[in-house]
């Protein structure tokens, strides 16, 4: 049988043959007939991804879906906090600020005895000093510190200019109810979450108005606020978004992180927080260990000034 011709254009005994792989040393055997090993067939190549491959930018996407919950979760711990911070300073300031001044007034009194029984020029001037102390000047700041909030007056200063009783958080921390509605809705209206600014707008009026709630304890306006939402508009789904975005969206959740990072240790270092984590399952009956022992103090600086005074 005639063969067609190979690339080479070569020409042997039985007419061109095709390259063919080497087989052995030649021998005047007849070699049984063999069928030439086919080279593998390569597919074709393809350069599109798999039908079910994930797209970069959707594997970016759920990264900065975790990170805005992870952040989410972290302002509701640090707001919390600064709820619970801001209540004890209050109640601490209430409930402690008479002793503190009781005793402020005492050691005035017994610099003052010291001072007026032996005459010595160092205790006069320590006597002035504890009676200046008793009352200072107070600054600007100080005149209008809690006056002024959100809302307009606050119901300490509205109480001072009625003439009515000034009413304390019944509780450093709110109702467990209070706390759950409280992030159960910061976990649905947060501001992050919205895609548009009309959409973040609406939410940053929403959750102010549930933080005030949350900050005042009102359990009722909370539920209230929370069937608000439920009857509220529906929020639009995320539309996926081009990796350019997301890479900017995750640095500002990082920048906002750091933030809050920083707001929460100016808390924890404050003298309130600080106090507040001394007893954090139950900061209320820390007031009153620590009006116990102030009374001691007062007591034993009242003792003291009689024995001068004799």
């Amino acid at each position: 049988m005639r063969r067609g011709a190979g690339r080479g254009g070569g020409r042997g005994r039985e007419g061109p043959h095709p390259p063919r792989p080497y087989a052995g040393p030649v021998t005047d055997e007849p070699a049984e007939e063999t069928t030439a090993p086919t080279a593998p067939t390569e597919a074709p190549e393809n350069t599109e991804p798999p039908e079910n491959a994930e797209r970069p930018e959707a594997r970016l996407d759920r990264a900065v879906r975790a990170a805005e919950q992870a952040l989410i979760e972290f302002e509701i711990a640090v707001e919390t906090f600064r709820v619970e911070v801001e209540n004890f300073s209050r109640l601490h300031h209430q409930k402690l600020g008479p002793m503190y001044a009781r005793l402020d007034e005492l050691d005035a009194q017994i610099a003052e005895a010291k001072a007026t029984l032996t005459g010595d020029p160092e205790d006069l001037r320590k006597a002035r000093e504890a009676r200046a102390a008793v009352l200072p000047m107070p600054g600007v700041e100080e005149l209008f510190h809690d006056w002024m909030d959100s809302d307009g007056l606050s119901p300490e200063a509205a109480s001072m200019l009625t003439d009515q009783p000034v009413r304390p958080p019944k509780r450093v921390r709110p109702s467990e109810e209070a706390r759950r509605l409280y992030r159960e809705l910061a976990r649905k209206a947060h501001p992050d979450l919205a895609q548009e600014d009309g959409e973040r707008a609406r939410r940053d009026e929403f959750i102010a108005r549930v933080n005030a709630a949350y900050g005042r304890g009102d359990e009722a306006l909370l539920r209230e606020l929370s069937e608000e939402w439920a009857a509220g508009p529906v929020p639009e789904e995320a539309r996926p978004s081009e990796s350019e975005e997301l890479y900017a969206r995750l640095e500002w959740l990082a920048q906002r992180k750091e933030l809050l990072a920083v707001l929460a240790r100016e808390l924890e270092e404050s003298a309130i927080g600080s106090m507040l984590r001394m007893a954090p399952d139950d900061p209320d009956r820390l007031l009153d260990e620590i009006a116990e022992q102030l009374l001691a103090e007062v007591a034993g600086r009242e003792a003291e000034l009689a024995e001068l005074v004799q």
